[in-house]
């Protein structure tokens, strides 16, 4: 069995120049694969309400479902660092519901650090965590739960008082004591600006190349997600085509009389 990598490993592979990878994952059989393959972390995203829930945003997701997804990914993981979102109303309310929901999910979900969104305004709620040992990542720029005020998934920060405004959200992250900040959908000349200035890594994605690391929501890099596209995300396999060929010909075979055959009965 592999050590697991801590944040500490994250931090020196930041110092030395290593490209941070970063992908989702939502069960068992994911994790395992992923973990495999050698990623760094492995990020619990609410993008499970999307993505697996089928749900229009992440908002519904609830801290119940992200500690049961969490348990999975953990059980199929040795290697990796293991985050988990803090979803929508888990963290916003209070300090005292922040620590205990933040907790609960490295307590009983196994998760190694949490993520949340948000800059300036989380400022105390980040350094609450961090003061109690939670390992906390940022998030700013595009944040899928503020959905409603950004009125849809747009291109944050290209506006100078936007960028500006993003610019001092990820110092707050920084200085309430992350030890590393998720950047999306913002331009790569702010993305750039912004990795340049902070003093703990950055994990862009819709950010452009010059971040210290990249994160996708796997199931949009496999093609298993139809209800969005966005254009920063590269589809590596069209798996949903390959899939669906798959279930037909298992179909058809079933109808026909081919399976099971000989080999498959007992």
């Amino acid at each position: 069995m592999g050590k697991a990598k801590t944040i500490l490993d994250i931090r020196r592979q930041y110092e030395e120049g290593v490209k941070i990878t970063m992908l989702t994952a939502y069960d068992y059989p994911l994790a395992r694969l992923l973990d495999r393959a050698g990623i760094d972390i492995i990020l619990i995203g609410d993008s499970l309400g999307t993505v697996v829930a089928g749900h229009d945003t992440t908002l519904p997701v609830t801290l119940e479902e992200m500690i049961y997804h969490t348990r999975m990914v953990v059980r199929g993981t040795q290697k990796a660092l293991v985050v988990a979102d803090l979803p929508f109303l888990s963290y916003q309310v209070d300090l005292s519901s922040a620590r205990l929901n933040a907790g609960r999910l490295l307590k009983e979900g196994g998760a190694h650090a949490v993520k949340l969104e948000g800059g300036t305004a989380m400022r105390d709620t980040i350094r609450a965590l961090v003061d109690m040992d939670i390992p906390v990542m940022g998030h700013v720029g595009l944040t899928p739960q503020s959905v409603n005020r950004m009125g849809g998934y747009r291109v944050q920060g290209r506006k100078e008082e936007d960028a500006q405004r993003i610019l001092e959200d990820a110092h707050a992250v920084a200085e309430a004591g992350a030890f590393s900040v998720v950047l999306e959908g913002v331009p790569a000349t702010l993305a750039e600006r912004i990795t340049a200035e902070l003093p703990i890594p950055t994990i862009g994605i819709g950010a452009g190349v010059h971040c210290s690391g990249q994160v996708l929501v796997t199931h949009d890099m496999l093609g298993l997600c139809d209800k969005f596209s966005p254009k920063f995300v590269k589809k590596y396999v069209d798996l949903a085509a390959l899939l669906g060929k798959v279930f037909e010909t298992y179909i058809d075979e079933v109808k026909e009389g081919i399976f099971p055959a000989e080999e498959h009965s007992f």
